[in-house]
């Protein structure tokens, strides 16, 4: 179990993680959760009827990092359309789409990272350190849910677009200064591997 997820019976999976592994995961969860930043309604009186009709941003965000999380929805993956009218109506969609479905992605992004943090300070260190961390099948999803967020995160600030980009990381000199996070975005794409292949078995 070591270093990857095993499935357990009855559902959910279990992990071997040493204490540097505990808190880089844990760091960066709460990284996440400061990027995504507080909910409707977390940082204002509670008003769960106009939470209920909040409406979220129509502008893409500025942080490259969060237009990865939060990408336009209708966007042509081989470019730019050929017309301009064309573009401008993919602009007005996402602009729609966003309004209405943001919020709800950010909440769902802030409780899975949550889960991780809580999951990881509930832990039981064991003698000579570290811990074994084990996962009900719904804390494996949101723990898999934020291990893609994390990635997806990572990826962005190294400029990651494809897998040729991945498979340069590979041949990073260690004095490059983006190799202590190259590490991280493939040590987490290993743990994320392995906690799809326990939820599929």
């Amino acid at each position: 179990m070591p270093g990857h997820f095993e499935p357990l019976p009855g559902g959910g999976a279990a992990v071997a993680l040493d204490d540097v592994e505990i808190s880089i995961i844990r760091s960066l969860a709460v990284q996440l959760l400061e990027l995504v930043g507080p909910g409707p309604g977390e940082d204002a009186p509670d008003d769960p009827l106009a939470e209920l009709f909040a409406e979220g941003p129509s502008e893409p965000p500025a942080d490259p990092v969060l237009r990865r999380l939060f990408p336009d929805a209708y966007t042509d993956p081989e470019g730019p359309p050929a017309r301009p009218q064309d573009a401008e109506e993919q602009r007005a969609y996402s602009a729609e789409f966003r309004r209405y479905t943001e919020n709800d992605l950010r909440a769902g992004k802030r409780e899975n990272a949550l889960a991780v943090v809580r999951s990881l300070d509930a832990l039981t260190p064991a003698a000579d350190g570290g811990a074994v961390l084990t996962l009900s099948a719904e804390e494996s999803r949101q723990w898999l849910s934020s291990l893609n967020d994390l990635r997806l995160a990572i990826g962005s600030r190294l400029e990651i677009t494809d897998e040729d980009d991945t498979d340069l990381l590979y041949r990073l000199p260690d004095e490059d200064p983006r190799k202590p996070m190259v590490m991280a975005y493939l040590w987490l794409g290993g743990l994320q591997e392995t906690l799809v292949s326990t939820l599929m078995s």
